[in-house]
């Protein structure tokens, strides 16, 4: 790779995900360029590369990576093809930015952490967009000068307008709680030892079948409890929020304040209506310092370890859920290369 042109990448997924990170790479971002999109749909990413000089398409993920003109990943493909498209990224030693979530279980996604440490380097860095929002940042580094003490609790709560059409109930922990997992462990410092599933009445506005909402409670190795409020057909906007109460004091984000109006007697904001609202900058900045610390010849972020415990916890949350009991969570042991 020179480090002196852009950093080449190719999507490989061109849904709704990934047709956003290639507008991203090319319009927004500085020092890359996609060079290559991939999907099974052929016209589909024939469209998506007709949008950008230079870029080729293809259907088969080992063939843009082949090509000389590309020097990184970024997987957006749906989650069960994440392993073929990350072991073939190994092959080639290709730097990866792969979507949550890693893989959509925890067997899987200890295949690729072992094929990743049998390389004897990371390679991956997965997108939890969440650790470069804005809001949470600031909540990090608060909870890191020690200032508000011992963290003891985590609040969360994950709204959606309305799900989609092919969701359904243990979805609502392996591709939305999946946040707030790596959240949890990520502001806190601490693996999630057991997950319990609560369902309290199921929302009127919730398709036929569909258990929304939920109530889940995470234990961690710290001594610290998350809960997680996710109701994912609210229907008023999209909300993220988390307080973090301390020994000491507590902290809160997502209240969503940053524009009030007060008018014809009343007060008031907006809510955000969806996830590339809320947290369009975070991934901006995502993309931004995966680009960067590539072309320095480094990876940094969440690593294929957080992927692999996040799906460890997902699982046992959907077991939780199914049973109506305490699942506890049983990592393995981790390599020396993310520690």
């Amino acid at each position: 790779m020179n480090r002196f042109r852009p950093l080449g990448i190719a999507v490989v997924g061109t849904g709704r995900m990934g047709a956003d990170h290639v507008r991203r790479i090319d319009r927004v971002i500085s020092g890359a360029r996609v060079t290559a999109v991939v999907d099974i749909d052929a016209e589909r990413a024939e469209a998506v590369a007709a949008g950008v000089d230079g870029c080729t398409a293809h259907t088969d993920p080992a063939a843009a990576m082949a090509a000389a003109d590309v020097d990184a990943v970024l997987v957006a493909s749906p989650g069960p093809a994440h392993e073929a498209a990350l072991l073939t990224a190994f092959e080639h030693d290709l730097p990866v930015l792969c979507e949550k979530p890693l893989t959509p279980d925890a067997a899987s996604a200890l295949r690729v952490m072992e094929a990743e440490a049998a390389l004897g380097h990371r390679r991956v860095q997965v997108g939890f967009m969440r650790r470069y929002d804005t809001e949470y940042v600031r909540l990090k580094a608060l909870l890191e000068t020690g200032r508000l003490g011992r963290p003891l609790m985590l609040h969360n709560r994950h709204r959606n307008v309305a799900s989609p059409p092919f969701f359904t109930s243990s979805m609502l922990i392996s591709d939305s709680v999946a946040h707030e997992v790596d959240a949890t462990r990520w502001l806190l410092g601490h693996e999630i030892t057991a997950v319990t599933v609560l369902r309290p009445t199921r929302s009127a506005g919730a398709p036929e079948g569909l258990r929304d909402p939920q109530f889940v409670v995470l234990e961690t190795d710290g001594g610290a409890l998350s809960d997680v409020e996710i109701f994912v057909n609210c229907g008023f906007g999209y909300q993220v929020q988390a307080e973090v109460v301390c020994e000491l004091g507590t902290a809160r984000i997502g209240d969503g304040h940053a524009l009030v109006t007060t008018m014809a007697g009343r007060w008031g904001g907006t809510v955000a209506q969806d996830w590339t609202e809320r947290f369009a900058q975070a991934y901006d900045d995502e993309v931004q310092a995966w680009v960067d610390t590539t072309r320095r010849g480094e990876v940094t972020g969440p690593s294929t370890w957080d992927g692999y415990a996040a799906a460890a916890v997902c699982e046992a949350g959907v077991r939780a859920l199914e049973d109506g009991r305490r699942v506890a969570v049983d990592l393995v042991e981790r390599p020396p290369l993310y520690r």
